[in-house]
Order: C-alpha cells, then structure tokens, then sequence
C-alpha cells in the first residue's frame, strides 16, 4: 500500500482525503483488497490529515510524548477493492473528547463507497501508558477544523 505524498483538502465536502493506489501487495489470494489493509489506509489517512492541520506525529512523540492510540474501530466494507486501483481514503472528526477523537472515515473507488468507518483515538502519555488530555494548541486546531466544517 503506497498513498502519494500528496494530500488534497475537499472543501466541498469539508473533510480530507489522501489517494491510495492497490498494489499486489495489498490483496489477497482471491485478488481484491484484503479486509486488513483498509485498516492501513485509514492509519495513513489520519497521519496525513494531521500533518496538513500542523502537527507531526514524531514531534508530538518527542516533545510532548503523546501518541494517539486507536481504541475502536467500527467498519462497515460495501465493495471489494483490487489490484491497481486509485482510492481515495476520507478523513473527518465526527467527535472531540478531552483526551479522545472520533474520526468518520470512508475510502472510495470513483464515486463508490468501498468502507465505512468510525474509528476512536485516544491521546496518550507514553512515559505512563495513560489517557491524557489532548494539548490546548492542538485542541484550539480540532475545534477550529471542525468549525469549518460545520
């Protein structure tokens, strides 16, 4: 699974969305996504989506040692991907705790809807393994995204 390097922000949509290209090693032995990977997809979407509203994991890990740790995943699959396809991989913030986030996720071949998700991150302290709040510059970005959205 390779996503280019290149994020898009839809505006129309208010969400963000990266492209995702299949590769062999992505399917499984009956040739369409295996069920797994979407979850990869997903993953990378949610980096990137970070990373385009001004917060590098690494950073976050470094300076504040936090990471954000996914707690539960819902999925729904609808249709098969396969080999060589272009998907788009959607990220939204359906929710904001104080130390939780709840990303609606959807990944697309065209126009059809291929997954489903809802997926809940939790913010946590690595030096302890505990919940911890979400810091106030990047909460004050979330509520800011999420506004736009609205």
């Amino acid at each position: 699974m390779h996503a280019s390097h290149h994020a898009v922000a839809s505006s129309a949509r208010r969400q963000f969305e990266i492209p995702v290209r299949v590769y062999y090693e992505d399917t499984d032995a009956g040739g369409v996504v295996y069920y797994a990977n979407y979850l990869r997809f997903l993953e990378r979407a949610r980096t990137e989506w970070l990373r385009h509203i001004g917060f590098e994991q690494q950073k976050i890990i470094d300076e504040q040692h936090l990471v954000f740790v996914v707690k539960r995943i819902e999925a729904d699959y609808h249709a098969p991907g396969r080999l060589d396809d272009e998907l788009r991989v959607e990220v939204a913030v359906d929710r904001l705790g104080n130390a939780s986030l709840v990303f609606a996720q959807r990944v697309f071949r065209d126009m059809q809807v291929l997954l489903d998700a809802r997926v809940t991150v939790v913010c946590v302290d690595i030096r302890r393994m505990k919940p911890a709040p979400i810091p106030a510059p990047m909460r004050a970005k979330l509520e800011e995204t999420m506004k736009a959205a609205a």
